[in-house]
């Protein structure tokens, strides 16, 4: 009998999970044996992908940077990596922007129902606590997030997860690796490249888990949509969206077929494990190593680009966390601040919303902080401000969702294309967590 593909187990993981979270919302004690029974599931999966993110980090981005020989090489992936994403995200808000233009779902909005909203949400926990934050970034100064790229102490880095400053000391030691010469390098590129196969084979086993892990997290979102009236009369604003996001997929497919000269069918098919992690997490950061898994072996992307666009593209690529920012500004003034809607305001909101996706964290509904941002960069009143984040904050997680597939999506494409132009690319060679087993068993 043919084995069941990776992917098609986790969507059926993912339907059951579902089909589940309704089953127990309907019936009572449902949704706490969910909360304490199966929810704790999901979270272990996400904390074993978090846990070896930074070692993968740090192993696959030093040897990849040692590997390439010559620090002039750095320089050039590093250009066409930025440029590429850059270029990507400003597609991405243009394309929200045109979208919530063109279809004015804010437009007709019950006040009856923006009322309901309000009560709701307005002094909910979550909102106040999304706006405080924003706050605190909002105040920081126009370089802090230079200064936030450069650690003091690389282990408290490590712990936090840092992205930015673990991607920072990988890149200096790999350098500094290339300038004591091969040989003197050599014992500790070594090291590091054992270390990345470690690693790698520990998402091989941790993935094993992810068909179960994908039904508990399906289930626990389900339980938490308590109030199905107000999120039927949000599906207009959640369709432009969800509409948005396809076509930014779209894009993508179109890039690889005409510049990385892949089928995009083959694509979708060796990344889609990545990208339905990423709807089942809303974490670029906790699927990072399953995308440079699948991106390596499946796409056969060489280490040294893996390592270096990938990590990177989880803090600084966030297409669809900027697609979803360009609409749900315009939907929010279109519903409170019809008087804001001005031709440079939302040119500032093609700005605000590009550089708030450099600094946007790889985590579940950081976008909602940097759409605070982006209301406050154009003068939105802060007496509407909570009242604007509760009017898409029911909708939030699910959106959060799929938005992630895109900038997971996103990352996977560029790392083809940069491959591509630099001639990085190889056969790819699937690796089986029982490869080597029958030599140990």
């Amino acid at each position: 009998m043919k084995k069941l593909a990776l992917h098609w187990k986790i969507i059926i993981g993912m339907v059951l999970g579902i089909i589940f979270g309704f089953i127990m919302n309907s019936i009572s004690d449902g949704k706490e044996f969910v909360t304490n029974w199966i929810s704790p599931f999901g979270t272990i999966f996400i904390n074993l992908l978090k846990l070896i993110a930074v070692p993968l980090i740090l192993a696959s981005l030093i040897k990849g940077v040692a590997d390439l020989k010559d620090i002039s090489k750095i320089r050039n992936m590093g250009l066409r990596t930025l440029g590429i994403y850059m270029a990507t995200t400003v597609v991405a808000v243009l394309l929200g922007l045109a979208i919530v233009n063109v279809v004015k779902p804010g437009n007709g909005m019950p006040q009856e129902t923006i009322e309901k909203i309000k009560l709701k949400y307005a002094n909910d926990a979550g909102v106040t606590d999304k706006i405080s934050k924003a706050a605190v970034q909002k105040d920081a100064g126009p370089l802090q997030a230079l200064v936030d790229i450069f650690p003091s102490n690389i282990f408290k880095a490590f712990a936090d997860a840092s992205m930015l400053q673990v991607i920072f000391f990988s890149l200096f030691v790999g350098i500094c690796l290339l300038l004591i010469g091969e040989k003197k390098a050599k014992p500790l590129v070594k090291f590091f490249d054992s270390l990345n196969e470690v690693v790698m084979k520990m998402v091989d086993l941790i993935m094993l888990f992810a068909p179960y892990a994908v039904f508990a997290l399906l289930a626990n979102v389900i339980i938490a949509f308590d109030d199905v009236e107000i999120l039927v009369k949000l599906l207009y604003y959640a369709g432009c969206v969800l509409f948005g996001l396809l076509l930014m997929i779209c894009f993508y497919l179109v890039l690889v077929a005409v510049f990385a000269k892949k089928s995009p069918i083959w694509f979708l098919k060796q990344i889609s494990p990545a990208q339905l992690l990423a709807f089942s997490t809303s974490s670029s950061a906790a699927t990072l190593p399953v995308t440079m898994e699948r991106v390596e072996e499946h796409l056969g992307v060489d280490k040294e680009v893996s390592g270096f666009v990938l990590p990177i593209g989880s803090t600084v690529n966030m297409d669809g966390t900027s697609l979803y920012q360009g609409i749900a500004a315009v939907f929010i003034m279109q519903v409170l601040w019809v008087e804001g809607l001005t031709l440079p305001n939302q040119i500032m909101i093609i700005g605000t919303a590009v550089l708030a996706s450099i600094g946007s964290a790889a985590v579940p509904s950081a976008g909602i902080v940097m759409l605070v941002i982006v209301l406050e960069t154009i003068g939105f009143p802060a007496e509407f401000l909570p009242i604007g984040i509760a009017l898409i904050f029911a909708v939030d997680r699910p959106l959060d969702m799929c938005r992630t597939i895109v900038n997971v999506t996103g990352d996977a494409t560029v790392s083809l294309l940069v491959a591509k132009s630099l001639g990085k690319i190889h056969e790819p060679k699937p690796k089986e967590w029982d490869d080597h087993y029958d030599e140990v068993k």
